[in-house]
């Protein structure tokens, strides 16, 4: 069974989760995470997990862009002819129903990192899973305001060589040692936890809402 085909069904008590793989582009080795979020979830909510277990910040702007149409924060501008989507409007089952499994996600439009999005797989939640989670991942993402991909060559280079001249202000303004493999799964878990309490509180008022009304 596809992704779409699994997108519409709706088996009952049974959450669809969409296994989601997120790979920041123009990086070698390879940065990328793996995560997995019920396809009711937003773009808006995708983008909080992407930040959780790149370990960003949410500090900038962001954008996704699917074919001709852009999600991020809602803007307007008739004279540049750009138009930005509310994200927060858009859920993944509404992609993967129209057999839309792979597109950009740019954070941080000075630093440009585009991430390329895949939706792996639509299936069943595990009971007693919380979501949305964290499945696996390789290496570090880059820190904020590194300055983009050179920047962040720089900075990787003089934290590999204890010599460097601007190792000691990096290690500074760093606030430590930058281990580009170690990725801090308990940091994202503990991320992606809150994500996951924020959308149990969420059904939990909805639910007492509905019982007040019947």
């Amino acid at each position: 069974m596809d992704i779409a085909q699994r997108a519409r069904q709706h088996g009952g008590m049974t959450d669809q989760i969409a296994r989601i793989r997120i790979t920041l582009e123009d990086m070698k080795p390879t940065i990328w995470r793996r995560v997995e979020l019920p396809v009711t979830n937003s773009l808006k909510t995708l983008h909080l997990a992407i930040q959780a277990s790149m370990l960003f910040e949410n500090y900038h702007l962001f954008r996704f862009d699917i074919g001709d149409a852009a999600y991020g924060i809602r803007f307007d501008d008739d004279e540049f002819m750009i138009r930005t989507r509310d994200a927060a409007n858009m859920r993944i089952s509404k992609l993967a129903e129209r057999g839309i499994t792979s597109f950009t996600y740019t954070y941080d439009f000075g630093d440009n990192w585009r991430h390329r999005i895949e939706i792996e797989a639509v299936q069943p939640a595990t009971p007693g899973v919380d979501f949305p989670r964290f499945v696996d991942g390789e290496r570090r993402a880059p820190p904020e305001d590194v300055g983009g991909t050179m920047g962040f060559e720089e900075f990787l280079d003089a934290m590999a060589k204890p010599r460097h001249p601007a190792r000691a202000s990096m290690v500074e303004w760093y606030g430590g040692v930058f281990d580009p493999a170690d990725i801090s799964p308990g940091e994202i878990n503990a991320r992606m936890a809150k994500l996951a309490k924020r959308r149990a509180q969420g059904k939990a008022a909805h639910a007492h809402a509905a019982f007040r009304v019947d």
